[in-house]
């Protein structure tokens, strides 16, 4: 690969690469750091670099080893994506639907971190990252039908996992008039207890 297929390969994948790893570290700085340490090793193993049908699943297989990498080396990734949220926030008045999208959000996240990490990389590979479930086993290496049956059973566990927090929001939300019988039949009205 010569230099300028080099500048072509950087300016087609930086911003998938780039989304890649600010989707794991929540830091601009950190995945910034991560996009550039990727096409620093791609540079480097430039003789090596595959076709171009295997070319996005060896991008993403040299991104998440780059990312494990800083992930080692103890960066505060937690720390830093609160100080940039607070900052999100202190830009952005919020309103109610940003408030509504936000929580979604915020429970889709908490979703996706309850899985466990090699599922967590499948379906974010998957659903963000835009990789087939093939692609993904790939960069992960797995066989592809394990990571097929892994991803339907991770997106199953996001599913009910989702739905168990909006019943416990409603939950919340609901608020409970009466006594409740102990025989579980329907509640008496509050203005009927004396």
């Amino acid at each position: 690969m010569n230099e300028k297929e080099f500048e072509h390969l950087y300016a087609e994948h930086w911003r998938e690469v780039l989304g890649y790893a600010l989707r794991r570290t929540g830091s601009p700085s950190d995945a910034a750091d991560v996009a550039s340490d990727v096409f620093l090793v791609v540079w480097r193993r430039r003789d090596e670099v595959p076709t171009h049908d295997d070319f996005r699943p060896w991008l993403y297989g040299v991104a998440r080893n780059v990312l494990l990498n800083h992930q080692r080396s103890g960066r505060r990734r937690e720390r830093l994506g609160a100080l940039l949220l607070s900052a999100v926030d202190e830009q952005h008045p919020d309103s109610a639907q940003v408030v509504a999208d936000r929580d979604q959000q915020q429970a889709l996240i908490a979703a996706v971190r309850a899985l466990p990490e090699p599922d967590r990389e499948l379906v974010t590979l998957v659903s963000w990252d835009g990789l087939s479930p093939t692609e993904a086993a790939q960069v992960l290496e797995m066989n592809p039908v394990t990571a097929r049956v892994r991803l339907h059973r991770a997106r199953k566990r996001l599913r009910a996992s989702l739905e168990e927090q909006k019943y416990l929001e409603v939950q919340k939300r609901t608020p409970q008039t009466g006594h409740v019988r102990l025989d579980e039949r329907t509640p008496v009205p509050a203005k009927e207890v004396t």
